[in-house]
Protein backbone atom coordinates (compact mmCIF):
# COMPACT_ATOMS: atom_id res chain seq x y z
CA UNK A 1 0.00 0.00 0.00
CA UNK A 2 1.15 3.02 -0.85
CA UNK A 3 0.48 6.57 1.40
CA UNK A 4 1.36 10.06 0.19
CA UNK A 5 1.28 12.59 2.72
CA UNK A 6 1.89 16.28 3.37
CA UNK A 7 1.78 17.97 6.82
CA UNK A 8 2.54 21.91 6.74
CA UNK A 9 3.81 22.76 10.61
CA UNK A 10 4.81 20.92 13.59
CA UNK A 11 0.75 19.93 14.33
CA UNK A 12 1.00 18.48 11.35
CA UNK A 13 4.04 16.60 11.83
CA UNK A 14 2.40 15.08 15.35
CA UNK A 15 -0.61 14.20 13.61
CA UNK A 16 1.00 12.23 10.58
CA UNK A 17 3.66 10.44 12.94
CA UNK A 18 0.59 9.04 14.52
CA UNK A 19 -1.49 8.31 11.64
CA UNK A 20 1.37 6.55 10.03
CA UNK A 21 2.14 4.82 12.95
CA UNK A 22 -1.46 3.53 12.87
CA UNK A 23 -1.53 2.54 9.44
CA UNK A 24 2.00 0.62 10.21
CA UNK A 25 0.44 -1.55 13.38
CA UNK A 26 -2.44 -2.37 10.34
CA UNK A 27 -0.75 -2.62 7.24
CA UNK A 28 2.56 -4.43 7.77
CA UNK A 29 3.58 -3.03 3.60
CA UNK A 30 2.85 0.17 3.86
CA UNK A 31 5.26 2.48 2.00
CA UNK A 32 4.57 6.53 2.37
CA UNK A 33 6.24 9.39 0.12
CA UNK A 34 6.10 13.31 0.87
CA UNK A 35 6.50 16.50 2.71
CA UNK A 36 6.45 16.14 6.82
CA UNK A 37 9.12 17.06 9.65
CA UNK A 38 10.90 15.17 12.09
CA UNK A 39 7.74 13.07 13.55
CA UNK A 40 7.01 11.92 10.18
CA UNK A 41 10.66 11.21 8.98
CA UNK A 42 11.01 9.06 12.08
CA UNK A 43 8.12 6.56 10.92
CA UNK A 44 10.29 6.08 7.29
CA UNK A 45 8.99 9.47 5.37
CA UNK A 46 11.77 11.04 2.88
CA UNK A 47 10.27 14.29 3.00
CA UNK A 48 10.61 15.80 -0.38
CA UNK A 49 11.31 19.21 0.72
CA UNK A 50 12.06 20.74 4.30
CA UNK A 51 8.41 21.10 6.02
CA UNK A 52 9.54 24.25 7.30
CA UNK A 53 8.56 26.01 3.63
CA UNK A 54 4.86 26.17 4.34
CA UNK A 55 4.50 27.19 7.91
CA UNK A 56 2.74 30.12 6.99
CA UNK A 57 -0.28 31.60 8.45
CA UNK A 58 -2.99 34.49 7.98
CA UNK A 59 -3.92 36.11 4.82
CA UNK A 60 -1.38 38.90 5.03
CA UNK A 61 1.52 36.70 5.81
CA UNK A 62 0.84 34.18 3.11
CA UNK A 63 1.25 37.25 0.15
CA UNK A 64 4.84 37.16 0.07
CA UNK A 65 5.62 33.75 -0.91
CA UNK A 66 2.94 33.36 -3.00
CA UNK A 67 4.76 32.24 -6.22
CA UNK A 68 6.98 30.04 -4.07
CA UNK A 69 4.08 28.23 -2.80
CA UNK A 70 2.62 28.03 -5.52
CA UNK A 71 5.23 26.39 -7.48
CA UNK A 72 5.34 24.04 -4.37
CA UNK A 73 1.87 23.10 -4.84
CA UNK A 74 2.16 22.08 -8.87
CA UNK A 75 5.42 20.33 -7.85
CA UNK A 76 3.42 18.11 -5.31
CA UNK A 77 0.63 17.28 -7.62
CA UNK A 78 2.40 16.24 -9.86
CA UNK A 79 4.54 13.96 -8.16
CA UNK A 80 1.14 12.42 -6.45
CA UNK A 81 0.14 11.94 -9.96
CA UNK A 82 3.35 10.54 -11.56
CA UNK A 83 3.82 8.22 -8.71
CA UNK A 84 -0.18 7.16 -8.16
CA UNK A 85 -0.48 6.16 -4.53
CA UNK A 86 -3.70 4.20 -3.15
CA UNK A 87 -4.37 7.34 -1.35
CA UNK A 88 -3.34 10.94 -1.13
CA UNK A 89 -3.88 12.63 3.00
CA UNK A 90 -3.04 16.30 3.49
CA UNK A 91 -2.93 17.56 6.60
CA UNK A 92 -4.46 20.80 8.03
CA UNK A 93 -2.42 23.56 6.03
CA UNK A 94 -5.77 23.86 4.35
CA UNK A 95 -3.89 27.02 2.07
CA UNK A 96 -1.63 24.43 0.32
CA UNK A 97 -2.52 20.61 0.71
CA UNK A 98 -6.27 21.80 -0.47
CA UNK A 99 -5.32 22.84 -2.97
CA UNK A 100 -2.41 20.18 -4.00
CA UNK A 101 -5.54 17.89 -4.05
CA UNK A 102 -7.36 20.33 -6.23
CA UNK A 103 -4.83 19.17 -8.97
CA UNK A 104 -4.65 15.91 -8.46
CA UNK A 105 -8.64 15.47 -8.65
CA UNK A 106 -8.56 17.23 -11.80
CA UNK A 107 -6.28 14.64 -13.46
CA UNK A 108 -6.60 11.47 -11.59
CA UNK A 109 -9.26 9.01 -9.18
CA UNK A 110 -6.60 9.35 -6.51
CA UNK A 111 -8.63 9.45 -3.09
CA UNK A 112 -8.11 12.02 -1.10
CA UNK A 113 -8.40 12.34 2.48
CA UNK A 114 -7.93 15.79 4.57
CA UNK A 115 -6.88 15.19 8.06
CA UNK A 116 -8.48 18.14 10.16
CA UNK A 117 -11.37 19.65 9.06
CA UNK A 118 -11.57 23.44 8.25
CA UNK A 119 -12.84 25.51 11.07
CA UNK A 120 -16.41 26.44 8.78
CA UNK A 121 -18.18 26.40 11.99
CA UNK A 122 -16.05 29.60 12.94
CA UNK A 123 -16.01 31.57 9.43
CA UNK A 124 -16.02 30.80 5.71
CA UNK A 125 -18.54 28.13 5.76
CA UNK A 126 -18.50 28.11 2.09
CA UNK A 127 -15.18 26.17 2.40
CA UNK A 128 -16.84 22.42 3.22
CA UNK A 129 -18.94 23.08 -0.38
CA UNK A 130 -15.36 23.37 -2.19
CA UNK A 131 -13.36 20.98 -0.72
CA UNK A 132 -16.24 18.34 -1.29
CA UNK A 133 -15.47 18.94 -4.74
CA UNK A 134 -11.73 17.38 -4.37
CA UNK A 135 -11.42 16.17 -1.30
CA UNK A 136 -12.90 12.34 -0.45
CA UNK A 137 -12.93 11.79 3.29
CA UNK A 138 -12.31 14.41 6.29
CA UNK A 139 -10.61 13.37 9.36
CA UNK A 140 -12.19 15.40 12.14
CA UNK A 141 -10.33 16.36 15.55
CA UNK A 142 -13.83 17.46 17.25
CA UNK A 143 -17.14 15.78 18.19
CA UNK A 144 -18.99 18.34 16.63
CA UNK A 145 -17.44 18.47 12.92
CA UNK A 146 -18.70 15.13 10.82
CA UNK A 147 -22.15 16.63 10.27
CA UNK A 148 -20.84 19.95 9.04
CA UNK A 149 -18.37 18.01 6.00
CA UNK A 150 -20.91 15.26 5.36
CA UNK A 151 -23.90 17.37 5.10
CA UNK A 152 -21.38 19.42 2.47
CA UNK A 153 -20.90 15.32 0.94
CA UNK A 154 -17.91 14.55 2.07
CA UNK A 155 -17.54 10.98 4.28
CA UNK A 156 -16.23 12.40 7.68
CA UNK A 157 -15.01 10.40 10.85
CA UNK A 158 -14.55 11.93 14.34
CA UNK A 159 -11.24 10.31 15.63
CA UNK A 160 -9.78 12.08 18.78
CA UNK A 161 -7.43 15.19 19.11
CA UNK A 162 -3.52 14.20 20.18
CA UNK A 163 -4.12 16.04 23.24
CA UNK A 164 -5.21 13.19 24.40
CA UNK A 165 -2.71 11.11 24.39
CA UNK A 166 -0.24 13.75 25.59
CA UNK A 167 1.87 12.79 28.95
CA UNK A 168 1.09 14.31 31.96
CA UNK A 169 3.96 15.14 34.45
CA UNK A 170 3.15 13.80 37.77
CA UNK A 171 2.33 16.04 40.80
CA UNK A 172 6.17 15.16 42.65
CA UNK A 173 7.85 16.46 39.06
CA UNK A 174 5.38 19.35 39.19
CA UNK A 175 6.11 20.62 42.59
CA UNK A 176 10.31 20.05 41.69
CA UNK A 177 10.44 22.74 39.78
CA UNK A 178 9.10 25.45 41.47
CA UNK A 179 7.27 26.94 44.66
CA UNK A 180 4.93 29.63 44.96
CA UNK A 181 2.43 31.22 42.62
CA UNK A 182 3.59 30.20 39.19
CA UNK A 183 2.22 31.86 35.58
CA UNK A 184 2.78 30.41 32.76
CA UNK A 185 2.99 32.70 29.68
CA UNK A 186 2.46 31.21 25.99
CA UNK A 187 3.15 33.84 23.43
CA UNK A 188 2.71 31.80 20.17
CA UNK A 189 4.68 29.22 18.70
CA UNK A 190 5.07 31.45 15.37
CA UNK A 191 7.20 34.64 14.95
CA UNK A 192 4.49 36.33 13.81
CA UNK A 193 2.94 35.87 16.56
CA UNK A 194 5.47 36.57 19.26
CA UNK A 195 5.92 39.49 17.23
CA UNK A 196 2.10 41.02 17.51
CA UNK A 197 1.54 39.62 21.31
CA UNK A 198 4.87 39.89 23.16
CA UNK A 199 5.14 43.46 24.01
CA UNK A 200 1.04 43.28 25.26
CA UNK A 201 1.74 40.09 27.39
CA UNK A 202 4.90 41.87 28.74
CA UNK A 203 2.97 44.62 29.90
CA UNK A 204 0.44 42.26 31.33
CA UNK A 205 2.77 40.41 33.26
CA UNK A 206 4.18 43.91 34.47
CA UNK A 207 0.62 44.86 35.98
CA UNK A 208 0.14 41.27 37.13
CA UNK A 209 3.92 41.59 38.97
CA UNK A 210 2.18 44.59 40.98
CA UNK A 211 -0.69 42.62 42.26
CA UNK A 212 1.08 39.51 43.40
CA UNK A 213 5.06 40.06 44.24
CA UNK A 214 5.32 36.38 44.58
CA UNK A 215 4.26 35.56 41.29
CA UNK A 216 7.38 33.21 38.90
CA UNK A 217 6.42 33.65 35.10
CA UNK A 218 7.96 31.09 33.26
CA UNK A 219 7.56 30.77 29.40
CA UNK A 220 8.13 27.36 27.48
CA UNK A 221 9.11 27.67 24.28
CA UNK A 222 9.74 26.18 20.44
CA UNK A 223 12.43 26.24 18.41
CA UNK A 224 10.71 28.59 15.89
CA UNK A 225 10.72 31.26 18.07
CA UNK A 226 13.03 30.99 21.20
CA UNK A 227 15.22 33.67 20.04
CA UNK A 228 12.62 36.13 19.31
CA UNK A 229 11.12 35.48 23.01
CA UNK A 230 14.75 36.16 24.04
CA UNK A 231 15.01 38.85 22.54
CA UNK A 232 11.33 40.42 23.27
CA UNK A 233 11.11 39.39 26.80
CA UNK A 234 14.79 41.19 28.01
CA UNK A 235 13.06 44.33 27.39
CA UNK A 236 9.73 43.31 30.27
CA UNK A 237 9.54 44.94 33.47
CA UNK A 238 9.92 41.42 35.24
CA UNK A 239 12.29 39.00 34.73
CA UNK A 240 10.82 35.77 33.54
CA UNK A 241 12.29 32.04 32.96
CA UNK A 242 12.82 30.46 29.58
CA UNK A 243 12.08 26.90 29.25
CA UNK A 244 13.82 25.98 26.37
CA UNK A 245 12.53 23.71 23.48
CA UNK A 246 12.86 20.15 24.18
CA UNK A 247 13.28 21.06 27.90
CA UNK A 248 11.94 17.55 29.62
CA UNK A 249 10.60 19.96 32.28
CA UNK A 250 7.94 21.54 29.92
CA UNK A 251 5.10 19.04 30.91
CA UNK A 252 6.30 20.02 34.83
CA UNK A 253 5.64 23.20 34.42
CA UNK A 254 2.26 23.25 32.33
CA UNK A 255 1.09 20.78 35.19
CA UNK A 256 2.48 23.30 37.79
CA UNK A 257 1.25 26.04 37.13
CA UNK A 258 -1.60 28.17 38.31
CA UNK A 259 -3.02 30.35 35.67
CA UNK A 260 -1.54 30.04 32.10
CA UNK A 261 -1.75 33.65 29.60
CA UNK A 262 -1.73 31.87 26.24
CA UNK A 263 -2.17 32.72 22.42
CA UNK A 264 -5.45 31.14 21.34
CA UNK A 265 -5.18 27.69 19.73
CA UNK A 266 -4.26 24.23 20.35
CA UNK A 267 -2.38 25.30 23.25
CA UNK A 268 -5.51 25.88 25.35
CA UNK A 269 -6.50 21.92 25.07
CA UNK A 270 -2.70 20.77 26.74
CA UNK A 271 -3.18 23.69 29.26
CA UNK A 272 -6.76 21.46 29.72
CA UNK A 273 -5.35 18.81 29.83
CA UNK A 274 -3.43 19.64 32.70
CA UNK A 275 -6.35 21.61 34.44
CA UNK A 276 -4.51 24.41 34.38
CA UNK A 277 -7.23 27.49 34.37
CA UNK A 278 -6.45 30.21 31.44
CA UNK A 279 -6.84 32.95 29.85
CA UNK A 280 -6.95 33.75 26.48
CA UNK A 281 -4.80 36.72 24.33
CA UNK A 282 -4.63 36.82 20.27
CA UNK A 283 -4.66 39.57 17.12
CA UNK A 284 -3.50 38.73 13.64
CA UNK A 285 -1.63 41.34 11.11
CA UNK A 286 -4.23 43.97 10.84
CA UNK A 287 -5.32 42.32 7.17
CA UNK A 288 -5.63 39.17 8.29
CA UNK A 289 -7.95 41.04 11.54
CA UNK A 290 -10.39 42.95 9.54
CA UNK A 291 -11.04 40.51 6.87
CA UNK A 292 -11.57 37.48 9.72
CA UNK A 293 -13.29 39.61 11.95
CA UNK A 294 -16.10 40.42 9.01
CA UNK A 295 -16.17 36.47 8.48
CA UNK A 296 -16.50 34.99 12.16
CA UNK A 297 -19.44 33.12 12.85
CA UNK A 298 -19.17 32.63 16.94
CA UNK A 299 -18.55 34.54 19.61
CA UNK A 300 -15.52 32.40 21.13
CA UNK A 301 -12.15 30.98 19.73
CA UNK A 302 -11.31 29.02 22.76
CA UNK A 303 -11.31 25.68 21.54
CA UNK A 304 -12.07 24.89 25.25
CA UNK A 305 -15.32 26.99 25.45
CA UNK A 306 -16.15 25.39 22.42
CA UNK A 307 -15.69 21.88 22.83
CA UNK A 308 -17.34 21.93 26.10
CA UNK A 309 -19.92 24.17 25.14
CA UNK A 310 -19.69 27.36 28.00
CA UNK A 311 -17.66 30.31 28.24
CA UNK A 312 -16.21 30.21 31.25
CA UNK A 313 -12.51 30.46 29.58
CA UNK A 314 -12.13 34.85 29.20
CA UNK A 315 -10.56 35.78 25.93
CA UNK A 316 -9.40 38.68 24.55
CA UNK A 317 -9.25 38.92 20.51
CA UNK A 318 -8.49 41.02 17.85
CA UNK A 319 -9.30 44.84 19.05
CA UNK A 320 -9.42 43.72 22.42
CA UNK A 321 -6.31 42.12 23.07
CA UNK A 322 -5.04 45.19 25.46
CA UNK A 323 -2.75 44.39 28.75
CA UNK A 324 -4.91 45.81 31.50
CA UNK A 325 -8.03 43.65 30.95
CA UNK A 326 -5.84 40.97 30.34
CA UNK A 327 -4.45 41.24 33.53
CA UNK A 328 -7.32 41.89 35.35
CA UNK A 329 -8.31 38.53 34.01
CA UNK A 330 -5.61 36.38 34.38
CA UNK A 331 -5.39 37.86 38.45
CA UNK A 332 -9.84 36.89 38.76
CA UNK A 333 -8.75 33.55 37.31
CA UNK A 334 -6.14 33.12 40.04
CA UNK A 335 -8.70 34.28 42.78
CA UNK A 336 -10.96 31.69 41.53
CA UNK A 337 -9.02 28.91 40.34
CA UNK A 338 -11.72 25.97 40.00
CA UNK A 339 -14.29 27.70 37.64
CA UNK A 340 -12.79 26.16 34.59
CA UNK A 341 -12.24 22.79 35.94
CA UNK A 342 -15.21 20.80 35.36
CA UNK A 343 -15.00 22.67 31.65
CA UNK A 344 -11.71 21.64 31.38
CA UNK A 345 -12.53 17.84 32.59
CA UNK A 346 -15.64 17.73 29.84
CA UNK A 347 -13.45 18.85 27.08
CA UNK A 348 -10.97 16.25 27.24
CA UNK A 349 -13.89 13.69 28.20
CA UNK A 350 -15.51 14.67 24.56
CA UNK A 351 -12.00 14.70 22.84
CA UNK A 352 -11.41 11.28 23.34
CA UNK A 353 -9.87 10.70 27.00
CA UNK A 354 -9.46 7.15 28.04
CA UNK A 355 -10.43 5.72 24.68
CA UNK A 356 -8.44 4.19 21.60
CA UNK A 357 -5.63 6.65 20.38
CA UNK A 358 -6.23 9.29 17.89
CA UNK A 359 -3.56 7.95 15.05
CA UNK A 360 -4.66 4.43 15.36
CA UNK A 361 -8.56 5.65 14.73
CA UNK A 362 -7.61 7.66 12.21
CA UNK A 363 -5.98 4.94 10.28
CA UNK A 364 -8.38 2.44 10.81
CA UNK A 365 -10.93 5.34 9.23
CA UNK A 366 -8.68 5.98 6.44
CA UNK A 367 -8.43 1.99 5.43
CA UNK A 368 -11.95 1.29 6.66
CA UNK A 369 -13.22 4.06 3.77
CA UNK A 370 -10.55 2.91 1.35
CA UNK A 371 -12.25 1.17 -1.88
CA UNK A 372 -12.58 -2.66 -1.81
Amino acid sequence: MKVFVIAGEASGDKLGAALMDGLKQLRSEVTFDGVGGPLMQSHGLVSRFPMDELSVMGLAEILPKYRALKARIREMADAIIETKPDVLITIDSPDFCLRVAKLVKAQSDIRTVHYVAPTVWAWRPGRAQKMAAHIDHVLALFPFEPPLMQAAGMDCDFVGHPVVTDPIATQEQADAVGQGTVVLVLPGSRKGEVGRLADRFGVAVAQIATKIPDAMFVIPTTAGVVDLVREKTAQWDVPVAIVPPGSPEKAAWFRRADVALAASGTVSLELAANATPMVIAYDMAWLSRIIISRMLRVDTVTLVNLVSETRVVPEFIGKNCLPAPIAEAVIATLEHPNAQAEAMGETMKRLGQGGEAPGLRAAKAVLGRLPK
